[in-house]
Order: structure tokens, then C-alpha cells, then sequence
């Protein structure tokens, strides 16, 4: 039998009866979900060292299991001595299982060894979807202190099918996620 992760039996077990619950949904298929997650570091910095990109996809590929992919940049900035075309980031995307380990890993490791941690802002887009800010990647369990030789952040963007951002906040605070204010938004 194939392997289904904790977080992904918790979201059928117990948070969609919670949310159809709360926001009164008539159908299980209202119940917002989490699609995907996206993982993104910009390195402006790369420009000048090229090395940087390697060791930034080596690391997000680590700490996601799955192999980073670059970002080029659009267009020419002259004032950045960017050319179109140029590596400068690194992402992930992540869906089904994986996004759903990376989640676990994320709630019940890493954001726990963050310093002097009070909990995240509920900052939402207005369409359903959060944007974490990290910026430090040696939160990660898989990283290596020794073997890094720059501190780099990253964006961490949880995508669901919420139409509205309380119920998108209800669904990430279902899964764990700590907000600062854990009290209901109204």
C-alpha cells in the first residue's frame, strides 16, 4: 500500500468537516484546498557570481526533494548590468504528496527553529493565497551549517482554491500554520 502523508489524511479526516462547519458550505467540493506550493529565491546577487544559482538549486532541491528550477530574468536592466535571458532565482512547485510533506515538514521543524519566533503575519492577497517570507535557509533540517557560505531567504507561496482570503486563513490555520493572532478574523 502506498505511503499517503499525515497532513493530506488530516485534511480529509478533520479539517474539511471543520470548515464546512464554520463556513457553512452545502457541498464537501466548496471546501477550499490547498493546490499548490511555490518556493522561490531571487538572487540578485548572482550576477556578479555565477556559483551562487548552482549552490541556490543545489540547497532548494535538498530542501524540497524535488529538483529547483531557474528563473531568468525578462528583460535587459542596464543600471543592473542584467541581460535578458540571465539566471536569476531558483524555484519549486509543489503539489499532491509533496507539497503536503513539505508542509508537515515545515510546521512541525522549521518554523520552530526560527530565533526568537512570535508566529507569522496574515498578510493575504486578497485572493485567497499566502505568501511566506523565510530569511534564513538553515531553518531547514536538511541543510548543512558547515558546508554554506551564504545565508540566503525565500518566498514560500501557498496557492488555494479559496475565494475569499478568512477562508484561506481558516484552511493554512487548520493545517498549522501559526499566525500571530490565532483569534478569528471577522
Amino acid at each position: 500500500m502506498a505511503h499517503v502523508p499525515t497532513f493530506k489524511t488530516n485534511y480529509r479526516e478533520n479539517i474539511i468537516p471543520t470548515l464546512v462547519k464554520e463556513f457553512a458550505y452545502k457541498s464537501v467540493m466548496q471546501v477550499p484546498k490547498l493546490e499548490k506550493i511555490v518556493i522561490n529565491q531571487g538572487m540578485g546577487q548572482a550576477i556578479a557570481d555565477k556559483k551562487l544559482i548552482d549552490i541556490a538549486q543545489q540547497e532548494l532541491t535538498a530542501i524540497t526533494g524535488q529538483k529547483a528550477v531557474l528563473t531568468k530574468s525578462k528583460k535587459d536592466i542596464s543600471n543592473f548590468k542584467l541581460r535578458k535571458g540571465m539566471p536569476i532565482g531558483v524555484k519549486v512547485t509543489l503539489r499532491a504528496d509533496k507539497m503536503y510533506e513539505f508542509l508537515e515538514r515545515l510546521v512541525a521543524v522549521s518554523l520552530p527553529r526560527i530565533r526568537d519566533f512570535h508566529g507569522i503575519n496574515e498578510k493575504f492577497d486578497g485572493q485567497g493565497n499566502y505568501t511566506l517570507g523565510i530569511t534564513e535557509q538553515i531553518i531547514f533540517p536538511e541543510m548543512e551549517i558547515d558546508k554554506i557560505n551564504k545565508i540566503l531567504g525565500m518566498e514560500i507561496t501557498f496557492v488555494t482554491s479559496a475565494q475569499t482570503d478568512e477562508e484561506a486563513y481558516s484552511l493554512l490555520k487548520e493545517f498549522g500554520l501559526p499566525f500571530k493572532n490565532a483569534k478569528k478574523k471577522q
